[in-house]
């Protein structure tokens, strides 16, 4: 008998798999993190990343790639055979935004600074997506091959996976047919393996050649963008300090939340005029209410966090007289955060919450809006320094939401940042509704926390109540023992009017400056 012949199998092909990597840059552990944490705290950032992976494959590993070249000191590029073929278009972007003296610039205030670096990574980001949608750096066609290189290479990892899969199946129990019919159903994966290679090949390498046209234009539009990014993260970053401490929040903010902050301040007018003059008003209000402490028992007990100037510790006052560290000095002064002795027999009187009703209708647009929210926060201040709950309801017409904010609800009093934001910016116009406001306080003061509070109530203008409404108000008020305080800006022909019906007493306010308000502060 011949010997039997061996079966022929189908040759066994290796194919060179596919990077996973869509980022330019190396990064490590801290970097990830820094970043991970930025886009976890910021909206902004969330919502960018959003709404470009809609129009760019990879939009997000983009931003992180900004990020880096930003944030980190040693900047080191990954080979282009270690990055998908779809990420390509990214590392043109890099390159561009990292070229030059424009970057170095821009390096100079985000180099190992988390919040300037994810400011200016939102920033950059925003102007490349709109630069990308006006078809600035590329048209149509090349973002279609740029998605179409992704598909492609969906499809090849599919094809490779099919081949391998079909390799790994046991020849044991088939027969010959059935050993002939899976080689040659390996040969022709194989053979669509190869396509699919040669299909990814070629649209990488046309997308090269159109990119090549573009890279001086990218450059160039990216360096001015650059200068553009530094000039506005030096004014936001400014602001945001300005800001933090004119506030005086009692916490340190995490860099997303810094990042929101310069972010809503950058280019804003109306929020940089109302921290100056929340400044302002600030420094007047806590002048005002420094009072003499009477000292029961003067031992010392221990060391704190105050701007107690009579307790300060001798190395304090003499960062005062220095021409270096005074400006720190008074920031810390500010921040109630010198160093200074604790006395046994001082303590804080307790006071009950604040409630405070900010009349947002048209009339107040302006300087009037300005100076009540300046107000408000002075007031929340206050609260914050007095260990006061503090909530705004800021309210306009009857059909408009009222806008209810906790601006302190922390173990400590601190005030959040976000909650003040929100106010700033609110402003909803329309006409003026009295009662919903009032209401709203009146319910709040019925539970706890808020009970034992008082009202402060800023508007305008004029508006009337329903019949017996005022009645009913004021019987509501004297068994739940809070008193009402309103302030009537009276710039024109402002009426006490309706405000007698309610108030305990009411503080008429010609001139939009902090020493009218001192009444005010001084009351609270």
């Amino acid at each position: 008998m011949p010997p039997r012949r061996a079966r022929k199998t189908a040759f066994k092909r290796v194919f060179q798999p596919l990077p996973q990597n869509t980022f330019w840059i190396d990064s490590d552990a801290y970097d990830r993190r820094a970043y991970g944490q930025l886009r976890s705290d910021s909206p902004s950032l969330r919502m960018l990343e959003e709404q470009g992976s809609t129009l760019l494959p990879h939009f997000g590993s983009l931003l992180q790639d900004i990020f880096s070249l930003l944030f980190k000191a040693n900047i080191i590029f990954h080979k282009e055979t270690e990055v998908l073929p779809s990420a390509l278009l990214n590392e043109r972007f890099l390159k561009a935004i990292g070229q030059g003296s424009p970057s170095d610039f821009l390096r100079d205030q985000t180099l190992l600074y988390e919040a300037p670096a994810g400011d200016s990574t939102l920033l950059l980001g925003e102007r490349l997506l709109a630069q990308i949608r006006e078809e600035k750096f590329l048209n149509r066609r090349d973002l279609r091959d740029l998605w179409d290189i992704q598909k492609q290479e969906e499809i090849l990892n599919q094809k490779r996976d099919e081949y391998e899969n079909a390799d790994t199946i046991p020849e044991e129990n088939l027969s010959q047919d059935g050993k002939k019919a899976l080689d040659k159903a390996k040969e022709r994966m194989g053979g669509e393996v190869q396509g699919a290679e040669a299909s990814l090949r070629h649209k990488t390498a046309r997308l090269k050649e159109d990119l090549k046209q573009m890279d001086q234009q990218a450059t160039n539009r990216m360096q001015a963008e650059a200068i553009k990014v530094a000039q506005q993260l030096e004014d936001a970053t400014e602001e945001a300090e300005t800001w933090g401490t004119t506030l005086g929040t009692g916490q340190k903010s995490p860099p997303g939340q810094k990042l929101e902050l310069g972010r809503r301040l950058a280019g804003n007018e109306k929020l940089k005029k109302l921290a100056r003059l929340v400044g302002r008003m600030k420094f007047h209000a806590m002048a005002l209410r420094k009072k003499a402490f009477e000292r029961s028992n003067e031992e010392v007990l221990e060391i704190e966090r105050g701007d107690s100037i009579h307790r300060l510790l001798p190395h304090e006052m003499l960062t005062l007289h220095h021409p270096t560290l005074r400006k720190d000095f008074l920031r810390r002064y500010l921040d109630q955060e010198l160093i200074q002795y604790s006395l046994r027999g001082i303590e804080e009187k307790g006071k009950g919450p604040m409630i405070v009703c900010l009349d947002g209708s048209s009339s107040m647009a302006g300087d009037k809006e300005i100076w009540s929210k300046a107000v408000t926060l002075t007031l929340l201040e206050i609260a914050r320094r007095q260990r006061r709950l503090f909530r705004s309801i800021c309210f306009s017409s009857e059909e408009t939401p009222l806008q209810i904010l906790d601006m302190n609800p922390r173990d400590h009093y601190d005030i959040e940042t976000k909650a003040v934001m929100d106010l700033a910016e609110y402003f909803p116009g329309g006409g003026t509704d009295f009662q919903r406001p009032l209401d709203a306080a009146l319910e709040c003061l019925k539970h706890a926390p808020f009970k034992k509070g008082d009202v402060v109530f800023i508007t305008d203008g004029e508006c009337q109540v329903a019949s017996g409404w005022a009645a009913e108000f004021r019987k509501e008020k004297e068994r739940l023992g809070f008193s009402l305080f309103s302030i009537l800006i009276d710039v024109g022909s402002a009426s006490l009017g309706t405000l007698t019906e309610f108030s305990d007493r009411i503080t008429t306010i010609k001139q939009l400056t902090g020493d009218e308000a001192k009444d005010i502060f001084v009351k609270f």
